[in-house]
């Protein structure tokens, strides 16, 4: 392979300090940018996760993995982050785009600091812990509702065998 060849071949990409657009980022994702904060519908008002510092990241560009032939073994699209204070490492090839890539290892990524520096009372553990206590409800309901439903056709049988009854009243 010659050497411009080589160029264009993905390396190890670490950032020491953010860039020109960096800068901007981090002032567009920081608390108190002069954003009001906007409720979603149908989403509770939760508080946001801890911002990620550029400065703290370092992104790796690697080949894909898992089915899609050469689309996924020729294209280094899979995003490898790491946070550096916490060692925390993010694997990201859920599409085919570099840059959705890069936006989801994030957002994985900050969910996973947020559990590693709060541990029990981070907002994804916290969600977690209420979707179990929703399931185990639902389960409960289903069960009690199924042993309703047993007695209510114990109840039915034994109407329909008791002795000196006929089905239609007088015979």
């Amino acid at each position: 392979m010659s050497a411009p060849g080589l160029s264009r071949l993905p390396g190890r990409l670490s950032r020491a300090g953010p860039g020109p657009w960096g800068r901007r980022l981090a002032a567009l994702l920081s608390p108190g940018a002069g954003v009001a904060p906007v409720q979603v519908a149908g989403k509770k008002d939760h508080p946001a996760l801890l911002p990620l510092d550029e400065g703290e990241l370092e992104e790796q560009f690697v080949k894909g993995h898992g089915p899609g032939g050469q689309a996924t073994n020729k294209t280094s699209n899979c995003v490898v982050l790491k946070h550096v204070p916490s060692g925390l490492v993010v694997k990201c090839h859920q599409t085919r785009s570099v840059d959705q890539n890069r936006k989801l290892a994030r957002k994985i990524l900050q969910e996973k600091v947020d559990i590693f520096y709060n541990g029990e009372n981070s907002l994804a553990y916290r969600e977690k812990r209420e979707a179990e206590k929703k399931k185990q409800e639902r389960k409960k309901r289903a069960k009690e509702t199924l042993e309703k439903k047993k007695l209510l056709k114990e109840l039915w049988e034994s109407s329909k065998s008791a002795p000196g009854e006929t089905p239609g009243g007088s015979a």
